[in-house]
């Protein structure tokens, strides 16, 4: 079985396949200063109460947007899954051609969204991933990722209001009733969530305009099912597109590796 494992900057999600099948996942805080042991016994204790034995982990896949967790995470597999982790990033074999500039300043989970979208959806297609930064993908027909636009959360935004405005309290992120406030608290969550599902849109819509053909706008992260009720170009979500996306990069890279091995025997021979 394999372990996939996304570590974001607010939230990590750990999923584990048998094939093509997620059997189960995951979502906790990710937390800098959690030690390889911390990783390693909270991942064993959530794969237990799934019924999973830790000792049928074959593989494990990390894509990572906070660096410093890196070595951490690669030493908690080794020692907890005795396995050595693949690390995606622009780098490692996606089948997906990459035209950003530079190609190493595309996030890991902007790349595995791209090529889990591709094959699950089709070209062209905008995948929309909210997180602390909402970013915005696309891929043209040809499959090749061109790049996108990345900005502020729409937590971060609250965050911020709440934090720079002496009187405006911190408020809960949810779909109004109404656009037209009759309190502090409503006007707060109106201009928050409409606001933000017209920035979505918008967005959206002068994508469009550059991308050629019919294209298919996916969403996923955790705020997705809450901005696509109230937005009008948002066809699909998709909460679990960044771990599959995982899982077929390394089933391609495990499936070269065997075909390298392959060839050296058979240059050998």
């Amino acid at each position: 079985m394999l372990l996939v494992i996304d570590v974001g900057n607010t939230n990590t999600s750990l999923g584990v396949y048998n094939e093509e099948h997620l059997v189960a996942h995951w979502r906790l805080t990710t937390a800098r200063a959690r030690t390889v042991d911390e990783y390693g016994v909270y991942s064993r204790n959530v794969l237990a109460l799934a019924g999973i034995d830790s000792k049928i982990i074959t593989a494990v896949a990390i894509a990572s947007v906070v660096p410093p967790l890196n070595p951490v995470l690669k030493r908690m597999a080794e020692v907890y899954f005795h396995q050595t982790p693949l690390f995606i990033d622009h780098q490692t074999d996606t089948g997906m051609p990459i035209l950003y500039d530079p190609p190493s300043d595309v996030g890991a989970d902007r790349i595995v969204d791209s090529v889990a979208a591709i094959n699950k959806y089709g070209t062209p297609i905008i995948v929309v991933d909210f997180g602390t930064a909402t970013t915005f993908d696309a891929v043209n027909k040809e499959g090749q990722y061109l790049g996108g636009v990345i900005t502020p959360g729409i937590m971060i935004s609250s965050e911020a209001l709440f934090a720079r405005a002496a009187r405006l309290p911190r408020v809960e992120i949810r779909q109004p009733s109404q656009v037209i406030g009759r309190s502090t608290v409503g006007s707060m969550q109106s201009g928050l969530y409409y606001g933000y599902v017209g920035l979505v849109d918008g967005i959206i819509k002068r994508m469009l305009e550059e991308l050629d053909g019919a294209t298919r706008i996916v969403a996923t992260g955790g705020l997705a099912p809450l901005i696509a009720t109230g937005s009008k170009l948002i066809e699909t979500v998709d909460d679990t597109l960044t771990l599959e996306g995982m899982r077929l990069i390394y089933q391609r890279n495990s499936k070269m590796g065997v075909r390298s091995q392959e060839s050296r025997v058979r240059m050998e021979e």
